[in-house]
């Protein structure tokens, strides 16, 4: 077992591999910017290492500034969490040249499944579904737009080498094909180093289900089945489920879990990571992408499997065995995740950036809060705004879906606009609640939202009293709250029922 392991990355996910450490007896070490300087998350590690800069690429993308850190702490392995370096094959590499081991797939499997292209090919060869299309790598204009023709429109024009909606382009009709690809291409290009493209058949009403595999160094490789990742803004998913509603036969489901398998043994998979499908209400599947890494959405996997995956990457990059079999791992009760972004739902979904004046997080029985923050806390505009997400656990999808309602409510996050709001209106939708919720929910149900206006004058009376108790308190005077006529007993934890400040 490693003595030391160095992540490289930050916020949530650094903080939720620094605890995995711990649980394991062994001494983690945080990297970070001087805008995380004063981080929450950063003191859950044993050791931190400065890299000079604010930006990704001037730090958690620098890696020569990674290596040095991790030479300097005497770390014998690298966690690079999810994004920033998790999927990127040179970065493996250099990790094998440095002796360090790395959390993830060698770098020809990494470079392989990295490849959208590649991994549709690798998928046919495996024998698993997957969405009629064509590689744009060697057709030109007119070629692509003879395959579009015969597929029928819509279309999606996808970058070969992308993920998190970048390079990616719906089309309606033909006239629309040209501007796509090469808008696709030219993002493409600037996001990944690379503008080769997929064009694939566009399914309007369908649900983005992905299945768990986790693979040790003896071969063998395991399904901890499925979630449901469909409500997403942007290809970002903000609202997951496991299982997935759209599932209601267990033989589809047993048919995709074996599907992912079969394309994880042809990687020779070690290590945490996902196949990810598009499906249908009939049972039809077709394979998408596999990510070689850790997702952001494994909590809801891990509390209806009972199966630390953090643990386990840990595990079985020192070479342990998977204990377990296939038919060990069962799918107890529903788990959903929530995902908490500084940004304004009302506009645009624009990052609002600030600090943090109050933070408390929701408690009770089969809540799990996976954050990097803290009161105090600068949200800067150098970093991903996701603050936190937040998991539930339920005995039922109704449990659950209550569960995470109080959990939100109770939330306190004062300073920044949130998307708390927007997330508990979706789960009181009707169709959220009955398990409706293809790719397009947020279109079809999400359109327009606004804010109630009670919740407007909520968010800046609270932040007026936050802003005044942190510099002094208003000169030894006593701030009055009122929620429905009575002062609540808890005021930090009754914030999202305030109704006059």
């Amino acid at each position: 077992m490693f003595s030391k392991i160095l992540v490289a990355n930050r916020g949530e996910i650094a903080r939720r591999v620094f605890l995995a450490c711990q649980d394991l007896g062994i001494r983690s070490v945080a990297i970070h910017s001087e805008a995380d300087a004063d981080a929450a998350w950063l003191d859950a590690a044993d050791e931190r290492y400065l890299l000079p800069g604010v930006t990704s690429s001037e730090t958690y993308l620098n890696q020569t500034a990674v290596f040095q850190a991790a030479k300097q702490s005497g770390a014998e392995a690298i966690h690079p969490g999810y994004g920033f370096m998790s999927e990127n094959a040179g970065f493996a590499q250099a990790c094998a040249d440095h002796g360090l081991v790395f959390f993830g797939l060698c770098p020809m499997a990494i470079e392989l499944m990295g490849s959208m292209a590649r991994a549709r090919e690798i998928a046919e060869a495996a024998g698993v579904p997957t969405i009629p299309g064509v590689d744009g790598a060697t057709l030109d204009e007119a070629a692509l737009q003879a395959a579009a023709d015969e597929m029928g429109y819509p279309v999606l024009v996808k970058a070969s080498a992308g993920g998190g909606g970048k390079g990616m382009r719906s089309v309606e009709q033909a006239s629309e094909l040209p501007e796509a690809i090469r808008a696709a291409k030219q993002e493409a290009q600037s996001a990944f180093g690379d503008s080769r493209i997929l064009l694939e058949k566009y399914f309007t009403s369908v649900h983005h289900v992905e299945i768990q595999v986790l693979g040790d160094q003896t071969g063998k490789v395991l399904h901890l089945f499925e979630r449901e990742c469909s409500i997403q803004r942007r290809y970002l998913k903000i609202v997951l489920v496991s299982p997935a509603p759209v599932i209601n036969d267990d033989a589809v489901r047993q048919a995709m879990a074996k599907a992912a398998v079969s394309l994880a043994e042809a990687v020779d998979y070690v290590g945490a990571g996902t196949v990810e499908f598009i499906a249908d209400s009939a049972g039809n599947f077709y394979f998408l992408e596999m990510n070689t890494r850790l997702q952001v959405e494994h909590p809801i996997s891990e509390l209806v499997t009972g199966i630390d995956l953090v643990a386990w990457q840990i595990r079985v990059a020192a070479g342990l065995p998977l204990p377990m079999a296939q038919a060990d791992d069962a799918q107890r009760g529903h788990a959903l995740e929530c995902r908490i972004y500084a940004e304004d739902p009302a506009n645009h979904f624009l990052p609002s950036i600030g600090t943090i004046v109050q933070y408390e997080r929701p408690t009770g029985a089969w809540v799990r809060v996976d954050d990097g923050i803290a009161t105090g806390t600068a949200v800067t505009p150098y970093y991903d705004p996701m603050l936190a997400k937040i998991i539930c656990w339920g005995q039922t999808r109704e449990d659950a879906i209550g569960k995470m309602r109080r959990a939100l409510e109770q939330t306190v996050l004062v300073g920044v606009t949130t998307n708390i709001s927007y997330l508990l209106d979706i789960l009181q939708e009707p169709a959220f609640v009955a398990g409706n919720t293809p790719t397009s929910f947020l279109d079809d149900h999400m359109q327009g939202w606004q804010p109630e206006p009670e919740d407007e004058m909520l968010t800046w009376g609270a932040t007026a009293v936050f802003e005044a108790l942190r510099q002094g308190g208003g000169g030894g005077g006593k701030t009055a709250v009122v929620t429905n006529g009575s002062a609540p007993p808890d005021p930090w934890l009754q914030m999202s029922r305030w109704r006059n400040v």
